[in-house]
């Protein structure tokens, strides 16, 4: 295994500090972050190394030798940026999402826009069954978008089955896991823990968490070396696909009252920008929401830029 140099480290949290923050925001995958900032292939097959023979290794090699057969080092400073996030920016977009919503959807509409083509461009070949690869994926993460949310209550088991469920989405490009726990009715929950430190419910989830991670990275590790291309393609889907959950201009047809006594959107639907002022009342920030989406397509080319430029 590669030693990082502290700048490498340093820039690898920060990698993981973008994607804590998009694993936040319902319907933003930090699994698209992985991608754009070229860290997803080792991600997945860092992760997916965990396994039994990570035990043989402990006990026949000892615990450095396991820690690196699964690139522990990558790992634990990809989780601390992770962590960071999840800890002192929820309440930061949290509050974005109530005050500033149709801005907050722009910069990651035009975020997840770009990273579709940037992913679509290392597809080299073409072809009819890599092109239904990728209306595939598309068709799935639409249908997910347009489902409506759920009401399961929260108690130890659908805790954890949340977790394993939304951790799997989490490391999809395209499909977001807090935006899985959105259609689980756990998302509330989820965000409301972290921000008051409830050990309990955050060792269940995250024990969930572990469980799906190390079972589903290793089927998708298997995917990407096999069949990269046509797994490319179905990412590729799953992210245009996805464009229908953040698209910034939205009518609320429903409410619910949450687990705090508040109303809450329940059920929306897109509108265009130009009819959102006079079917919701609210500004609807096209000139701030367009410059935002050019803003996250300059980003994720300039990252996609460096990233070459330190491959060459």
């Amino acid at each position: 295994m590669q030693k990082q140099t502290p700048k490498q480290a340093f820039l690898l949290y920060l990698k993981g500090v973008a994607m804590g923050a998009a694993d936040i925001v319902p319907g933003v995958s930090g699994g698209t972050i992985a991608f754009i900032t070229g860290i997803y292939q080792q991600l997945i097959d860092s992760i997916g190394a965990i396994g039994p023979d990570t035990l043989r290794i402990l006990f026949k090699d000892g615990p450095i030798r396991a820690w690196h057969s699964f690139n522990g080092n990558f790992l634990l400073v990809l989780m601390l940026g992770i962590l960071t996030s999840a800890v002192s920016l929820a309440k930061l977009i949290s509050g974005l999402l109530e005050t500033q919503p149709e801005l907050l959807w722009s910069f990651f509409f035009g975020l997840i826009l770009i990273s579709a083509v940037h992913i679509g461009k290392q597809i080299k070949q073409w072809s009819f069954g890599i092109l239904l690869a990728l209306l595939a994926g598309v068709a799935i993460a639409y249908a997910i978008t347009a489902m409506a949310p759920a009401q399961i209550p929260a108690n130890t088991l659908t805790i954890f089955a949340a977790g394993s469920v939304a951790i799997c989405a989490m490391i999809l490009p395209g499909i977001s896991g807090s935006f899985i726990l959105l259609l689980m009715g756990m998302y509330a929950h989820i965000i409301g823990a972290i921000k008051s430190f409830d050990l309990m419910v955050l060792a269940v989830f995250g024990a969930g968490c572990i469980t799906g991670l190390l079972l589903f990275t290793r089927l998708l590790s298997w995917l990407l070396h096999r069949f990269q291309t046509m797994t490319l393609a179905v990412l590729t889907g799953f992210m245009i696909g996805s464009l229908n959950k953040v698209w910034p201009w939205k009518q609320t047809l429903s409410y619910r009252i949450n687990s705090h006594g508040e109303e809450v959107a329940f059920q929306q639907a897109n509108v265009l920008p130009t009819d959102y002022a006079s079917i919701t009342g609210s500004d609807p920030h096209i000139v701030g929401g367009v410059l935002l989406m050019i803003v996250a397509i300059i980003v994720v080319l300039g990252v996609e830029k460096l990233t070459a430029q330190r491959d060459s």
